[in-house]
């Protein structure tokens, strides 16, 4: 079954207009395909120029290293700055919102070992239990849910096309018409909003299409997260980058409704809406009754891409700040940094000490 444009789309305004395009000529989809393949290098582990491969390593260490300091001027730890942190926290309401892979759990080769430890499940439990906390993924909800295993948060999935939410007491039929009500694993009563429905039986379609056309490509993996389709390049040799673009391309053009999207060594089909990471933490404020205060402080931590949305979201509102993850320097819209997964874990549990300190 081949799916074209609808004509008309839903009132809710989440959809994107995005009418289908004449082909265009040979040359500016080879600019576009090496465009891709240009990021799709890029999300790789960075290999040692040929002139310091003479170099000891640690020299080549000490340089990295030094980058990074460097880069940390515009990016300050969060560790190193938690008094500022604190002090701009002081007599606000905390909400924390969390990625979960490469920020509480390290990034595997294969995505379904890419397990929480106890000691981050028990940080998480404990900022959980003090500040409204969520987690925004990638992955699908229940499959993080599996992750994580901790009934005191809120999760979004499918990069926040899934999320079960509280219910605001001054609501009767939730604030947005996507709502439906629901309950969670406990029985509790909760929103479920999940603006890309419509589009299931096309991702599910799409999902068997794209296993079987990659599925001779070495290390390529497939995995479905619902609401979108994530095709894992992390274990394909470089030289067949090119291969896996193709063909994932070849099979949207038949899905005019969907829109290929990168992460960290990982293509991302997603129905084409205006909705991401950033509206999810929104749609959380909102939900928590938090969205209107001025003493409210959102947190997000997240090292993806895609967690770029949120980060602009709280620099935009001048409404909190992001934390980037990452080992290595980069461009973000976050305001501070934590190196891994251990400082993450690290910084939740003085986050939780700052709190049952002050009160």
């Amino acid at each position: 079954m081949t799916y074209t444009t609808p004509t008309s789309f839903p009132s809710s305004g989440l959809y994107l207009n995005t009418p289908k395009k004449k082909p265009l000529p040979s040359k500016i989809e080879e600019v576009r395909a090496a465009g891709w393949l240009d990021l799709m290098l890029a999300s790789s582990p960075p290999r040692k120029r040929q002139s310091k491969d003479f170099l000891p390593h640690d020299v080549q260490a000490d340089d990295l290293d030094l980058r990074y300091r460097n880069w940390m001027v515009n990016y300050p730890s969060a560790l190193g700055s938690f008094e500022a942190i604190t002090e701009l926290a002081r007599g606000k309401k905390l909400a924390l919102f969390l990625d979960y892979d490469g920020t509480l759990s390290p990034i595997v080769d294969n995505p379904a070992n890419a397990v929480m430890s106890d000691e981050m499940r028990a940080a998480v439990r404990h900022v959980a239990s003090l500040f409204p906390t969520a987690i925004i993924s990638g992955r699908s909800r229940d499959k993080v849910f599996d992750f994580v295993k901790l009934t005191e948060l809120y999760y979004a999935g499918s990069h926040g096309m899934d999320i079960m939410g509280p219910i605001r007491k001054s609501e009767s039929n939730g604030h947005h018409v996507e709502c439906v009500r629901s309950t969670d694993s406990e029985g509790k009563e909760v929103n479920l909003f999940q603006p890309a429905s419509e589009f299931l039986p096309m991702i599910a379609e799409v999902f068997e299409n794209l296993s079987e056309s990659i599925k001779d490509i070495e290390g390529a993996r497939m995995e479905d997260n619902k609401f979108c389709v994530s095709v894992h390049y992390r274990n394909v040799a470089p030289h067949d980058y090119e291969t896996v673009h193709q063909r994932v391309t070849a099979v949207l053009k038949d899905y005019p409704c969907l829109r290929l999207t990168h992460g960290r060594k990982v293509l991302e089909v997603r129905p084409v809406i205006d909705w991401n990471k950033g509206k999810a933490v929104e749609f959380l404020l909102e939900s928590l009754g938090l969205s209107e205060s001025d003493d409210v402080l959102p947190i997000y931590v997240g090292d993806d891409k895609t967690d770029e949305d949120a980060f602009k979201v709280l620099k935009a509102n001048n409404h909190g700040f992001g934390i980037l993850v990452s080992s290595v320097p980069k461009d973000s819209d976050a305001f501070y940094s934590l190196r891994d997964p251990s400082e993450v874990m690290e910084f939740l549990r003085t986050l939780a000490a700052w709190k049952e300190g002050s009160s």
